[in-house]
């Protein structure tokens, strides 16, 4: 059964009767496998009128449903011979961001995400993907680590933000996030960033520092979230809709901007109906943009990098 949003309810009773009608026998003059059909191929139609006009902030709760594939769901996925490396050396472990070694299509990489957990028990465990200081000084660790060993990074962005909490402020947050940014423009070694679901804030960009930047269809990438941006605006934290439409955070406006290179479309639907082929398109989508920087000189590769964000926001200035 999906997890319906509040616009899918046109879908939802369309696909309830769909159920109803495979739970019943054929009877009388009624042929259920033809009716079936018919009422699958009208949700099909609705799918598509429905997602093809997804507003801002229908695509912000799109990128956060609880059926999206988180970045577990992609590693499991994707990578091979997947090993877990967990602390930042410093104070702790930090569950709200995975990472470690693994092989993408025969490849040795190096794999770093952001995880938002599943059902009430691991979105605690998880913090819900905000994460505190040792978790982006893991993430340096691991880009470092990849440096030495001339490996590829890729780094799957799925968070509302860091953590604001005052024990991560007291651990020096703010340094955190400006060192894992750092860290990211100073590898030698290409790097892929995805953003899978939510990009939110400093939390998102900690790990989005990448030569190539993957988003999404449905997912969104912004500087706050629409919520945050409302109260802080208008301190009415009901205009989020309103915010969401200001904020030019769903992937064709970022690609119109600069912010992203390229936009991975998504199943009919959006990848939480159907996972798998979800999961495939952003597995190819890497492959590709690897492909794009094999053979790059380290030093290149670099250059390239800082070049790409110093050049951020300067289209149309004299």
């Amino acid at each position: 059964m999906h997890n319906y949003l509040e616009f899918e309810k046109p879908i939802a009773e369309l696909e309830g009767k769909i159920e109803e009608l495979r739970h019943l026998t054929g009877s009388g003059d009624v042929n259920i496998a033809d009716e079936v059909s018919r009422l699958q191929d009208k949700v099909d139609k609705l799918l598509v009128q429905v997602y093809t006009k997804l507003t801002p902030w229908q695509k912000t709760q799109v990128a956060r449903h609880h059926d999206r594939p988180h970045t577990v769901d992609y590693i499991a996925g994707l990578i091979e011979d997947f090993t877990p490396l967990a602390g930042d050396r410093q104070f702790a472990e930090d569950p709200a961001i995975v990472g470690g070694l693994g092989r993408f299509r025969g490849a040795s990489v190096v794999v770093i995400g952001n995880e938002k957990g599943s059902g009430t028990d691991g979105r605690l465990r998880h913090n819900f993907g905000m994460a505190r200081p040792e978790g982006y000084r893991k993430a340096q660790r691991l880009m470092k680590m990849a440096d030495s060993f001339n490996l590829p990074v890729i780094t799957l962005v799925d968070t509302p933000g860091a953590y604001p909490g005052v024990d991560a402020e007291a651990r020096g947050q703010a340094e955190a996030i400006a060192r894992s940014i750092e860290t990211c423009i100073a590898l030698k070694v290409p790097m892929i960033s995805v953003i899978v679901g939510e990009g939110g804030s400093g939390g998102a960009m900690a790990l989005a520092a990448a030569n190539k930047v993957l988003m999404q269809e449905h997912a969104v990438y912004s500087v706050i979230s629409p919520e945050g941006c409302a109260s802080i605006l208008w301190r009415d934290g009901e205009r989020a809709e309103e915010a969401a439409e200001a904020l030019k955070l769903t992937a064709e406006n970022l690609l119109e901007l600069g912010v992203i290179d390229t936009i991975i479309p998504e199943p009919l639907g959006g990848a939480h109906r159907t996972p798998k082929a979800a999961i495939d398109s952003v597995g190819s989508a890497i492959e590709d943009a690897l492909a794009s920087l094999a053979g790059l000189d380290g030093g290149v590769l670099k250059t390239k990098r800082r070049e790409k964000f110093l050049e951020m926001g300067s289209k149309g200035l004299s």
